[in-house]
């Protein structure tokens, strides 16, 4: 079973944790690993591959932990469950088959989490169960004799509380044993509940499995018990199986229908019966039946009315606070950044390399990494709301509207996640079972506002907003935010709507979802969940984000006019010449137009000039033109490339403040002198945000999941046309109003 390793190099071990969803499973591998994992994908698909090392394993060989998505049996519905299956059947070549397999179970729910330990448990491989919740199986009324589950399973039981640690040094150090004498015996535990014929069918078909595939012949009756009575198990497995596994089932399952037999349901009766025994034996009640704490929570989390008001106020509650709470770090941010810029600059001697290392990368970077607080506060919101087991319910309360629009409630999961980044939201997509509705919630997913836009919204509503309080409590600013990621949500769910009904046309699904109980949240797991965002937002700051800066500081800064040059030359030194009291203020405004031409000459000038006319009806200026170009790369780009471009370019009137950019940003003036960033302008621009879709890493994302161009390319020009159209008629409708 172990693969052989490359010369020199001692063979990785590998631990596969697997289980049914919400069982604890990815809790239980962050105590394992001490909450540090490698994240990839599997080769050829876009499931995410999570594995990390052993707390407490010698380094040589060093052994890894796989965490397997979580799936209800090995038929696989989803291609995360088929990646399950894969594994556990030893399917993929980049992955070894597994050592150890660690099966965890809520002691909680304890016959749903069977029937797939089970199925696991006759595959042969040495297994350990965690039997996990035992906290809140004891706090409902349950105990349940984990030794006496491990002899009625005759596998080793060990109950712990993953998210307390209880229970898991000791399951660890078994795993380290087992790995040193290979435990389990590698013997296939089938029921034997199975009618007689159906034994003969099966014994039949796993000498054929054996001489296909004699590497896995100690999986064989399992294999063989799954392909008999399951014909999803044979048609998710494309062309695996030779002809002879082929042609041998369908003759088997007539044979067994001439007998009597129904082998849709002999083998599912057979093993519901036997984990029903099982529970029965190993269960006591310890306390009156009634309601659980998460039945009397959930009376109110999802009641029709409260809950989706609750759920509101959640949603308001977490973006007041992202702009209010936020402020204070976002202010210390800055004044680094303006520490830093002007020490450079009093460092270095005036000149090109001064200005590229000042404006186009510390206050460029710098002009996006201040707005770090707003995602960290967002990605702990969100920590939490998975951690606690309330965003189960959230896709509960969202099935509610999902089905409205023809969409499946599973998409709300891949939706909301799509908050916090698009890629996750549609990579997400592919536990939707129909094709159909799993491209309508790829085309919608970018529809909702991502951290990426947050810089951008933020920006533009300090810039524009005036900071008033709403009903005695309320920011106007706050609810402008809250604004703009509510007209994603109602857009989105119209388009899906409109999908449904003519392009991807398909019947409404039913939504069955299983609600966790609710569970204090693991503050280190939340932490680290946040802080794991957090660097990858500060890593594109520091690669992507820097890139593109030096680029456009380029591009605003080249080519020379050696006639402006000249020209501002001349106006300079006649106004040192002169004897004017505001000698200072003038000169500085003079170096401001001098950079203003500057630009309107540049590389990037020119791009903004042309594509001014398409901009121009929706009130924006070529400045803006270049930050909207520049942003296709990556949206945060916007906010320092308008850094840039008025660092470079005009800026505020002599005299004024320009400690932030928002500052910048009020004092511009169009050419009639009128202010350039008005509240009309700022809505309108946040309303283009909203449905533009500007990040070529999501176009990406979209190509590999659709396998082809041109669902990327539709969703690009449909988001693009959605993004100019209704940013027109919002300033437009503006002007008439006489916002403007």
């Amino acid at each position: 079973m172990p693969v052989k390793p490359p010369a020199g190099r001692p063979a990785a071990r590998y631990v596969v944790l697997t289980g049914n969803p919400n069982s604890g499973k990815t809790t239980l591998f962050n105590a394992l690993t001490g909450l540090r994992a490698k994240v990839a994908n599997y080769a050829g698909v876009t499931v995410e591959r999570k594995e990390g090392r052993l707390l407490g394993a010698p380094k040589e060989p060093p052994v890894m932990v796989l965490d397997l998505p979580g799936t209800y049996s090995l038929t696989p519905q989803s291609l995360d469950e088929q990646i399950a299956r894969d594994v556990l059947f030893h399917r993929l070549p980049d992955v070894p088959p597994p050592d150890i397999v660690v099966v965890i179970v809520d002691a909680f729910n304890l016959q749903r989490n069977l029937y797939f330990a089970t199925q696991v448990i006759e595959l042969g491989y040495p297994t350990l169960v965690a039997l996990n919740m035992i906290d809140v199986a004891r706090e409902n009324g349950h105990e349940v004799d984990a030794t006496l589950l491990s002899q009625r399973l005759g596998v080793p039981v060990f109950p712990i509380t993953a998210n307390t640690g209880q229970g898991v040094a000791a399951l660890r150090e078994r795993i380290l044993a087992a790995l040193h004498t290979s435990e389990g015996d590698g013997t296939p535990r089938c029921f034997r509940e199975l009618p007689k014929a159906f034994q003969m069918e099966t014994s039949r078909l796993a000498e054929v499995l054996e001489r296909a595939f004699p590497e896995s012949h100690f999986q064989a009756a399992a294999e063989a018990v799954l392909l008999l009575s399951d014909e999803r198990f044979l048609a998710s497995s494309d062309s695996h199986y030779p002809p002879a596994v082929g042609d041998g089932v369908p003759a088997a399952r007539e044979r067994l229908t001439q007998a009597g037999v129904d082998w849709r349901s002999a083998a599912i009766e057979a093993r519901y019966a036997r984990i029903a025994d099982i529970q029965r034996e190993v269960t006591t009640e310890t306390g009156a039946p009634g309601e659980t704490f998460s039945d009397r929570l959930d009376r109110v989390l999802t009641h029709r009315v409260w809950g989706l008001l609750i759920f509101a106020a959640i949603m308001a509650l977490m973006f007041q606070s992202i702009f209010s709470l936020a402020q204070y770090p976002m202010d210390l941010i800055q004044q680094v950044v303006d520490w830093i810029g002007a020490g450079i600059e009093g460092l270095m001697p005036p000149g090109p390399l001064n200005d590229l290392l000042v404006k186009g990368v510390v206050r460029g970077v710098g002009a996006v990494v201040v707005f770090l607080p707003q995602i960290c506060m967002l990605f702990l919101f969100i920590g939490l709301l998975e951690d606690t087991g309330y965003m189960a319910r959230a896709a509960f309360l969202g099935d509610r509207i999902m089905s409205k629009v023809g969409l499946h409630g599973k998409s709300f999961i891949p939706m909301l996640s799509s908050f916090a980044c698009a890629i996750p939201g549609i990579m997400a997509t592919r536990t939707i079972e129909n094709m159909k509705d799993r491209l309508v919630t790829i085309l919608v997913a970018p529809l909702m506002s991502c951290s990426a836009r947050l810089p951008v919204y933020t920006l533009l509503i300090a810039a524009c907003i005036p900071d008033r309080r709403v009903l005695g409590f309320l920011r106007l600013q706050g609810l402008t935010m809250l604004c703009m990621y509510m007209l994603g949500i109602v857009v989105a769910l119209f388009m899906a709507w409109l999908f449904k009904k003519t392009l991807l046309k398909s019947p409404a699904p039913m939504l069955i979802i299983e609600l966790p109980p609710y569970k204090r949240p693991l503050a280190r797991a939340v932490a680290r969940h946040m802080w794991d965002r957090a660097k990858i937002f500060l890593r594109q700051a520091g690669t992507v984000i820097l890139g593109i800066n030096i680029l456009l500081w380029f591009l605003a800064s080249y080519p020379k006019s050696a006639q402006v040059q000249e020209d501002f030359a001349a106006r300079r030194a006649a106004l040192q010449a002169s004897a004017l009291p505001n000698l200072e203020a003038e000169l500085t405004a003079l170096g401001n137009q001098e950079a203003s031409a500057t630009l309107q000459r540049s590389f990037a000038g020119l791009l903004g000039h042309v594509i001014e006319p398409v901009l121009k009806p929706l009130g924006f200026d070529w400045k803006i033109g270049i930050g909207i170009v520049a942003s296709f790369a990556a949206r945060e780009v916007f906010v320092s490339t308008m850094a840039l471009v008025y660092n470079v370019g005009e800026l505020a009137d002599p005299g004024a403040e320009t400690g932030s950019l928002a500052e910048t940003l009020r004092a511009q003036k169009r050419s009639d002198g009128t202010p350039m960033y008005t509240t009309l302008t700022g809505i309108t621009l946040m309303v283009f945000y909203v449905f533009a879709l500007q990040c070529a890493s999501t176009v990406a994302v979209v190509r590999r999941e659709t396998n082809s161009w041109k669902w990327p390319l539709f969703q690009w020009l449909y988001m693009g046309a959605l993004a100019w159209v209704l940013a027109f008629v919002t300033y437009r409708g503006g002007l008439l109003l006489g916002l403007g």
